[in-house]
This record gives structure tokens, C-alpha cells and sequence, in this order.
């Protein structure tokens, strides 16, 4: 008997619809296709601000800023600069609530200052008056061996912009004025006053001045600073007398109470304290 089928049917063909393919169903699958790869991810964005040529730039400056800070600071002078105004000021200071140094019955307030004018100074002092607030007319009482020429003109021109009186002394706890003195640069300082007051006992010193540079050469030095006092002392409306005293003696030379007035160092006699 023959058992093999054939299939002569070909109307299912027929009727299939155009369009669709014929499916065998014990033909091999076809292979799907792989999967797409997955970028990778992103990478976190990079700080503007840091990255190591930044990081290798800024050690480059402020190395080098730092460098020649310090080899600024070793300097002796930078080093007595720094000390001056802010670890231990050469001057100390005290405010007066009333002083009357020209024994007017009128007294008004005043800022005392004592010791050695600094590299410094003149910006410590500058403070001071603020925290003071001294107004025209009150009065810097002026206790000093001297020290800093430049530091000392700057004092006075401050004094002088201000409007304020200087006199030479020390004040006690009752603020009575005692004698003192005032020798060498601050005298400049007290120069500045627009009005000189001067105090029965108080003294005022004066000498040549020399550059402290070694190996500057002193003639030339001595002629320069001598100038330059000169032109700052006119400018306050002492007399160039004060000057030709000054470049007479290299020690200190003590001025009477009618030479510093006749020099106009002096614009107020002195008076009793």
C-alpha cells in the first residue's frame, strides 16, 4: 500500500494572499541580530577650576611671591617695619580728657605720646589720633629722643592737615603738663603743629642728620637730608636758622626758649605748667 502523502493541492496557494512569504516551520530560525553596544558612560565634566596645569601654575606664582616675601621680610629694615606696627610699637600713647598747656583756663582734649619714633610710627600714630578724634586746635604733647627722620616729617604733615597744636612735655594723673623734652627728628614732628606751644622746662634738641646706610657717603648723604628738612621746615614756617643750627653740631644742641621763638620753632612763649 503506499503510505507516502502528497499534496496536490494547490489552491491553498492560490488563495494565499499576495504579499505574505511562505513559512516553513522546521526551517532554521535565521540568527538574530546582536544587540546594539552601550556607549560608554559619560565622564564626569572636569572642574574649570581645577586641573593640574592650573594646580602647577599657581604653586609656580605664589611660590615666587612667596619667595621674594620672605626675602623681603629677612631685610633687617622690613623686618623692624613689621615689628614697629604690629608686635611692639617704640611709642606708647595716652589720651588726655583735658589739658590746657598755654594755661588759657580753656582746656581741651589731647594725645600724648612717648618714647622713640619708629620705622613705623607714623601709621601708629595716624590710628591713634582716629581712635583720639582730636579736632583742630586740641593738642599733641610730644615726649621724644628721636629716631626715624622720614617717619617724623610724615608725623608732622599729618599734625599740620589736622590742625593741631603740639607742645613739648609729659602729663600727669591730675593732667597737669610736666617739663620733658624733644631732640633730634622730633622736632620735625613737632614742627607740624599750626601752633607751637612752648612749656617752661621742656626742652628742644637739634643736631646734624647723616644717612644710617653703610657705605653711603656721609658728606653727600648729610647734604641731602639737610635739604630736605630744610624745604619741610619752611614749608611749616620755621626759619632756615633752625637749620644752620642743625648742620653746626653732629651732637645735640639744646635751643633756649627766646632762640626757638626767634627761629619761629616756637609761636607761643613759654609758659608755666
Amino acid at each position: 500500500m503506499d503510505l507516502s502523502f502528497r499534496n496536490d493541492d494547490t489552491s491553498g496557494d492560490a488563495e494565499r494572499p499576495s504579499g505574505i512569504p511562505t513559512v516553513n516551520p522546521w526551517a532554521a530560525r535565521p540568527a538574530e541580530p546582536p544587540a546594539p553596544s552601550q556607549p560608554p558612560p559619560p565622564e564626569a565634566p572636569r572642574s574649570k577650576w581645577f586641573n593640574w596645569p592650573s594646580v602647577a601654575f599657581a604653586v609656580v606664582i605664589f611660590g615666587g611671591i612667596g619667595t621674594q616675601a620672605y626675602q623681603e621680610l629677612s631685610k633687617p629694615e622690613a623686618w623692624a617695619y613689621w615689628k614697629d606696627l604690629y608686635i611692639s610699637p617704640s611709642m606708647a600713647s595716652s589720651e588726655v580728657a583735658s589739658l590746657d598747656p598755654g594755661n588759657s583756663g580753656r582746656g581741651r582734649p589731647a594725645l600724648a605720646i612717648t618714647g622713640e619714633i619708629g620705622p613705623a610710627t607714623a601709621s601708629w600714630f595716624r590710628e591713634k589720633l582716629d581712635e583720639a578724634k582730636l579736632a583742630p586746635g586740641d593738642t599733641v604733647l610730644l615726649s621724644s629722643p628721636g629716631g626715624n627722620v622720614g617717619q617724623a616729617i610724615i608725623m608732622g604733615e599729618i599734625i599740620r592737615a589736622r590742625g593741631l597744636t603740639t607742645a613739648v612735655g609729659t602729663v600727669d594723673s591730675a593732667g597737669r603738663i610736666k617739663p620733658s623734652y624733644c631732640a633730634s627728628a622730633c622736632v620735625m614732628t613737632y614742627a607740624g603743629g599750626k601752633a607751637r606751644i612752648g612749656v617752661e622746662g621742656s626742652r628742644l634738641g637739634v643736631h646734624r642728620f647723616v644717612s644710617p646706610k653703610p657705605g653711603a657717603d656721609p658728606v653727600a648723604s648729610a647734604q641731602r637730608t639737610m635739604g630736605y628738612v630744610l624745604s619741610y621746615m619752611t614749608k611749616m614756617g620755621v626759619a632756615s636758622s633752625v637749620v644752620e643750627a642743625m648742620s653746626a653740631t653732629e651732637k645735640i644742641r639744646w635751643l633756649g626758649t627766646s632762640e626757638a621763638a626767634a627761629m619761629n620753632l616756637v609761636t607761643d612763649p613759654a609758659r608755666k605748667s
